[in-house]
């Protein structure tokens, strides 16, 4: 049976193996640490009700989702670049075998609690879910993300830990509808997504659909509750193929 959260020390090796059979890798010292002045970053007020997230491209810089002037524009830039360059520095150390083979994606700051959002069940990230972009297509690029509880507060951040990708894809697979012939290429021509969706990111889509639609797959899945010391601040998840 596939461990679905796996403790990370300085040197351990075949974490790799571990993270593609679908566990969640749990760093407890990341060490990643906030000064004061970014500390007053971390109010929902300088948020966009209407975005998610606050989320920074890797490529142009470009900032999204931050209410306020140039100064907080800034400050909020600099903390994200910062945990880019950090979660990038913290795979080459537990996951060397990576190295060069890997691309940045936008990385997001969330300020709002997934359950304190008011918003549609597509985008309720409270619900199991596996990761896949409407806008942009990956063709079959695996999503690696490393989260990181930054709570101002010293909450620990509220895990659930689902089935294993196989077992979610048996039941949702069936519920999946055909690829319309064009739809592709009008979706990309409406500028709703960002290149023409793939058949992999169809399925995919419509398998994070399936998931947070069904209210009894949701009460009933086998899943694990992991609070304090599994998500205590200051720790780091990597994780890419576990529904969560």
């Amino acid at each position: 049976m596939v461990e679905r959260i796996v403790g990370v020390k300085e040197g351990d090796k075949g974490l790799v193996s571990r993270l593609e059979a679908g566990a969640v890798l749990h760093v407890p010292d990341f060490g990643f640490t906030l000064s004061a002045a970014e500390q007053a970053l971390l109010n929902p007020a300088i948020a966009d009700p209407k975005r998610k997230n606050i989320s920074l491209e890797p490529n142009n810089g470009a900032l999204h989702g931050v209410l306020g002037g140039d100064d907080a524009q800034r400050a909020v830039r600099a903390l994200i670049s910062r945990y880019q360059q950090a979660a990038a520095d913290l795979l080459a150390r537990v996951l060397p075998e990576y190295q060069g083979k890997t691309r940045a994606a936008p990385t997001s700051l969330r300020l709002v609690r997934v359950e304190d959002r008011k918003t549609s069940w597509r985008k309720d990230d409270s619900r199991l879910h596996v990761d896949a972009f409407p806008s942009r297509p990956t063709y079959g690029e695996r999503i690696l993300r490393v989260f990181c509880n930054i709570n101002p507060a010293g909450e620990p951040r509220v895990w659930r830990v689902g089935e294993p990708f196989e077992d979610m894809a048996k039941k949702m697979l069936p519920r999946v509808p055909v690829q319309w012939p064009g739809s592709a290429a009008l979706l990309a021509a409406l500028k709703i997504t960002k290149r023409k969706r793939s058949g992999y990111d169809h399925i995919m889509l419509h398998l994070h659909d399936a998931m947070k639609a069904d209210l009894e797959y949701q009460k009933n899945c086998r899943r694990r509750r992991c609070r304090s010391r599994q998500a205590a601040p200051g720790s780091a998840f990597p994780t890419t193929r576990r529904t969560r």
